[in-house]
């Protein structure tokens, strides 16, 4: 063993100098306590040079080592020396968060008490104080690390995507950490509404929006997109602990792996901003379904000779029976989307099992998050199913949530009045020319369905290919709607493994699971789209009571399920006599209202009366006389308008995809004076082409059988702009002190084929 001084002639200076050299820094100290302890310690003691926090740091960690005679340090064994190598690794600690969640706050705080010598890459800043870009960011975190430092990257990181090269970063040498700031939004929203001189400039109202988009589509950090540490903070209490954890880390310490705080896995988002600020009468379908967070964990059990409820319940299960089980399905259940399907491409196509049971769980698990409370059952018809077992045990291993993902024993055909489970939407393991027949699921979902499911799929596609799934509404005549409140069969077409089928792939997995994958990763986005938009099942009532008596749509484009707040207009259509005081007009096939939040000076509503005809999408040819019997009647109400002011101008058209429920024309006076109108998509819904003019729905329906929709929600987010003069302002009450003085022409594509009505006029639509 060498004495303490014996590092000083291996480095050929005197001791006081090499000393004096080694304490200018904290890095110094780190060199000098890997060779002499002792003498760094008494150094950190005595050296004013030295911060207070770093020489509690180093006083706490500097360990006595054994030397060799050449003065390098000799570890007793091999745990040792691991133990030694994982000392002072570098981080790069992403920041996960919208903004005004306290990002460059936390980086702050820690950086003020850290002795471990940090940089915060902050993607407003970068670029010489003004905004810059990823790849900016990548360049200098880069470097930050190659000169010792560890890292903040101070950016929102919400997606995937958007973390996945950072997280490249990583290595022998450097850990990457998560540091998820999922506060409540409104505390965001509050604070960003107080914020001024920003550095991203992202304050006042227009933040709002902007970090309501961020949290509809934003994906929560996993330890297997590489990380080795994600700490969850849910308030502020959380965010103060983890400001403490990482100030105490000094240039020596690591922390644990692992998840740290998580206390829901399997919660989606919050609300988007914008989402819980709506009141109740201006809820729109558009908007995503809110996540529903669930309590618990339990792992799905064995199925014996019994199958699940359909609450997802472990231990709570139902006996098989002939009848329906009346009651079995908890009312707070009923109205939640949720999908059958059974396992793709594992009979008729014989893919392996275990490669196939991966494959489901990976993709439940990849999906989980971004469905809200929706949940995902897989469907076999016999206990015995060995992929069922798998999946069991693979989902239990990852702690999916047995709530919201479960297995379940039964016919995919007859769930409710077989099993008490009510499913929404089933996926069908269909064949390439999506026909009935082949036998298997395919064969049972078609004979089921009825004939209208196979018309409504030849009016979508005619083909399907493998690794694609094709979404398609059930007509509400169809027996699977009415009686099981099926409201959505997708398609699905997997990898065929069986060489007596078409398009064998000769046991090539490699390309047989990327092609499963793509499979299931279309179906659930297929299911996403439906849970997104429409947020209940059929009414109890229509479900075993057979095809209503009044006129139904047979190849209807959209599902007849509605939340109940969304059902005004149909129950006012259907039953107008039980609204005599809001009833203008009404006849048999339609009725004729004052909008309830008028958008303008006049606003009303010319609502069908055909039950199963909720929106433009589901209107066929077969309808036209009915649009042509609207038109009119619309027109009719036009002219008394201007009777009684001549300085209207009136606009006849729908919305591409509607709020409520039951197709409705609207009659609007395009002044838009109205206390109701309050929003940006409120504008937009009546000024861009997300309003269908209904002249333009007679003759597309006319001449195609459909009309044209426009389902694009950028269409409603769209910058504020005169619908005359097409000048651009920055919010609401801007826009209406300039169109109430606007005297500009409107456009003319608008002053053609009687789309705008300024004076008294008669139809030029041939009856």
């Amino acid at each position: 063993m060498l004495k303490e001084k014996s590092i000083f002639p291996v480095t050929n200076q005197r001791p006081e100098r090499v000393l004096t050299f080694l304490i200018t820094s904290i890095e110094g100290i780190c060199l000098l306590a890997r060779y002499q302890p002792t003498i760094a310690l008494e150094a950190c003691k005595n050296t004013p040079r030295i911060s207070i926090i770093n020489k509690q740091c180093l006083g706490g960690k500097l360990k006595t080592m054994e030397m060799d005679i050449d003065g390098a340090s000799k570890p007793k064994d091999e745990k040792a020396c691991e133990q030694e190598k994982e000392k002072g690794k570098q981080i790069v600690a992403l920041l996960v968060g919208a903004p005004a969640s306290g990002k460059s706050t936390f980086c702050e705080n820690v950086m003020r008490a850290s002795s471990r010598p940090w940089v915060r890459i902050c993607q407003d800043t970068i670029n010489n104080g003004k905004a810059g870009s990823k790849p900016l960011c990548l360049k200098s975190a880069a470097a930050s690390l190659k000169e010792g430092k560890s890292v903040f990257i101070d950016r929102c990181n919400l997606g995937k995507d958007q973390r996945v090269d950072f997280v490249k970063l990583g290595g022998s040498e450097v850990e990457v950490h998560a540091v998820v700031l999922d506060l409540p939004a409104k505390l965001c929203i509050s604070r960003i509404a107080k914020r001024t001189g920003h550095e991203g400039n992202l304050q006042g109202g227009k933040a709002a929006a902007v970090v309501n988009r961020m949290l509809q589509n934003k994906e929560l950090p996993k330890l297997s997109e590489g990380f080795s540490r994600i700490t969850f903070c849910r308030n502020e209490t959380d965010v103060e602990t983890a400001v403490n954890t990482y100030a105490a880390v000094g240039p020596l310490d690591t922390l644990s792996h692992g998840c740290f705080g998580q206390k829901d896995p399997s919660a989606k988002t919050q609300l988007g901003i914008l989402k819980f600020l709506k009141r109740p009468h201006e809820t729109d379908t558009q908007d995503s379904v809110p996540s529903q967070p669930t309590e618990g964990n339990s792992q799905c059990g064995k199925t014996q000779e019994t199958v699940s409820s359909s609450s997802g319940m472990a231990n709570q299960k139902i006996k098989v029976s002939e009848d329906p089980v009346p009651g079995s399905i908890s009312q707070d259940d009923s109205d939640v989307p949720t999908l059958a399907f059974p396992s793709i491409s594992t009979a008729d196509f014989q893919f392996n099992l275990e490669k196939a049971s991966d494959i489901i769980v990976q993709k439940v698990e990849e999906f989980m998050d971004k469905l809200g409370n929706a949940k995902l059952v897989l469907v076999d018809l016999t206990e015995r199913s060995k992929i069922l077992s798998l999946v069991r045990a693979k989902a239990a291993e990852k702690n999916i949530d047995s709530k919201r993902f479960f297995t379940f024993v039964g016919d995919i055909c007859q769930l409710y009045t077989k099993g008490g489970l009510r499913c929404n939407v089933i996926a069908n393991a269909a064949n390439w020319r999506l026909k009935p027949g082949g036998g298997g699921v395919n064969a049972a979902i078609f004979n089921a369905a009825g004939a209208a499911l196979e018309a409504a799929t030849m009016d979508r596609a005619k083909s399907l290919h493998p690794g694609n799934a094709l979404v398609v509404p059930l007509p509400s005549t169809s027996p699977l709607y009415y009686k099981e409140g099926v409201t959505h069969v997708i398609h699905v077409l997997g990898p065929n493994m069986n060489p007596n089928r078409p398009n064998c792939l000769d046991n090539d997995y490699i390309k047989g699971c990327k092609v499963l994958e793509d499979a299931y990763s279309s179906l659930f986005k297929g299911f996403l789209s439906v849970a997104n938009t429409q947020v209940s099942f059929p009414s109890s009532g229509s479900i075993s009571s057979g095809p209503s008596k009044l006129k139904e749509d047979t190849s209807g484009t959209k599902t007849n399920s509605w939340a109940p707040c969304l059902q005004a207009l149909y129950n006012i259509a259907m039953q107008p006599e039980k609204h005599n005081k809001q009833v203008l007009e009404a006849s048999d096939d339609l009725v004729v209202i004052n909008d309830m939040y008028p958008k303008a000076k006049r606003h009303l509503l010319v609502l069908a009366r055909i039950k199963g005809l909720d929106c433009l999408a589901d209107v066929r040819k077969e309808h036209l006389h009915l649009l042509k019997t609207m038109h009119e009647v619309g027109l009719r109400w036009t002219n008394k308008f201007l009777g009684e002011d001549a300085s209207l101008v009136i606009r006849l058209g729908y919305h591409s995809i509607p709020s409520m429920r039951q197709l409705h024309l609207h009659v609007i006076s395009q002044d838009f004076d109205s206390k109701c109108l309050k929003h940006k998509k409120h504008w937009n819904s009546f000024t861009t082409a997300f309003f269908r003019d209904s002249v333009d729905v007679i003759e597309e329906v006319n001449n195609h059988g459909k009309a044209t929709i426009l389902d694009d929600n950028k269409l409603l987010s769209m910058e504020l702009r005169c619908h005359r003069c097409r000048s651009a302002h920055p919010n609401i009450p801007r826009l209406k002190s300039h169109i109430s003085n606007c005297q500009d022409p409107f456009p003319a594509e608008l002053q053609k084929k009687g789309r705008l009505v300024p004076v008294h006029t008669n139809s030029d639509i041939d009856p």
